[in-house]
């Protein structure tokens, strides 16, 4: 079993900034990626950014330049993300989940989610 734990969000005003982090714990041998999606109102989720092993990143066309994926790399917390959002949009509301996609000491392949934290933004 894999548990995310997601922290931040909240509500903020357009053209502020918001920090998310994302905590993931369990039965992790390997992780291949971890990332953040976002689901607004009467949208599907869509995938905001995420960060691969060998730490290579990935951003939504409608972020870059805008919002940051991190990962911690102390040995204790490796599996710890964090997305900095600034320059933040009306258009960026939604619900953030936390993503990580792994293999398990047994070499099962998993694909687990965070609750989800709510980001809102007004103008």
């Amino acid at each position: 079993q894999v548990q995310l734990v997601e922290s931040g969000g909240g509500w903020v005003q357009a053209g502020g900034s918001l920090r998310l982090s994302c905590a993931a714990t369990g039965n992790i041998f390997i992780m291949n990626s971890m990332g953040w999606y976002r689901q607004a109102p009467g949208k599907q989720r869509e995938l905001v950014a995420r960060i691969i092993s060998d730490g290579t990143t990935t951003y939504t066309d409608s972020v870059k330049g805008r919002f940051t994926i991190s990962r911690d790399n102390a040995k204790n917390t490796k599996n710890t993300i964090s997305l900095e959002m600034n320059s933040l949009q009306i258009e960026d509301t939604a619900v953030y989940y936390c993503n990580i996609e792994g293999l398990s000491v047994s070499l099962s392949a998993f694909n687990s989610w965070g609750q989800g934290t709510q980001v809102t933004v007004s103008s």
